[in-house]
């Protein structure tokens, strides 16, 4: 007998989104259990018995779960679509033939390259950007002019970005010239462009930047623009640090 799950994790888990997302669309009167209208967060669902609909379409609770790794490069926007016709992360996606409703996880600036997970497990993509589970993701700066000492005790120590002031990071200047410091930064949060803005914050504007890793991963062998599924050690690696339960197969 299987145990139940709630049911925006049920929902989370066929793929139509984030955490987040699903719980709109159980308070919206969107979803149906046995043809009973549910808009209690708090139902639970058994996915072997339970028969859920979406707007009369039925909704299958999947165990096998697409997750994919992108390193991004400039000009893409890390979104599932664009209504000026730019490229998406998606779209990269599908040219690579990977098919099926993926999300990215998280997002990159459309001019900032790297790292970044693809995925159509809502549960997973909800704990590797929540803050509670402080996620590292270390990147790489090159900003304009050169850091002092100081400056860089002030990013490690934590800075204000506007109305928030950064946990402390891992801050270590690799390079510095009259021009440019080159700067790599582990954070463990995901405001809106934080690294920018916490350079911004001592005074220096972002020339480039590059999301090295995620989790401890940094999948070297990804050159600017390639994608591939996650091996499963990679996979079982990120669940472990979500504290997520893969589940067995039959």
């Amino acid at each position: 007998m299987n145990t139940k799950i709630r049911i925006n994790r049920y929902l989370a888990g066929a793929g139509l989104g984030s955490r987040r997302k699903c719980e709109k669309l159980v308070l919206g009167g969107s979803v149906r259990v046995n043809d009973i209208q549910v808009n209690n967060l708090s139902a639970r669902i058994d996915p072997e018995e339970d028969v859920v609909t979406i707007d009369g379409k039925w909704v299958e609770y999947r165990n096998c779960k697409t997750l994919l790794v992108l390193n991004k490069p400039e000009g893409v926007l890390s979104s599932t679509r664009d209504v000026r016709g730019r490229k998406t992360v998606i779209d990269m996606a599908k040219e690579a033939g990977f098919s099926g409703r993926l999300y990215p996880v998280g997002r990159l600036d459309i001019d900032t390259t790297g790292v970044i997970l693809l995925t159509d497990d809502g549960e997973l993509a909800y704990r590797l950007t929540h803050p509670k589970y402080e996620i590292a993701k270390t990147y790489q700066a090159r900003v304009k002019g050169m850091i002092a000492k100081n400056e860089e005790k002030k990013l490690a120590e934590g800075v204000d970005i506007g109305g928030y002031i950064t946990s402390h990071c891992y801050v270590k200047v690799v390079k510095v010239t009259s021009k440019y410091t080159d700067v790599e930064l582990t954070i463990r949060e995901g405001k809106k462009r934080q690294i920018k803005r916490m350079f911004s914050a001592i005074g220096h504007r972002v020339i480039k930047l590059n999301r090295k890793s995620l989790g401890g991963l940094e999948f070297r062998d990804l050159k600017i623009g390639e994608i591939r599924s996650l091996r499963k050690k990679e996979e079982n690696f990120l669940r472990e640090k979500t504290k997520l339960i893969l589940r067995r197969s039959k």
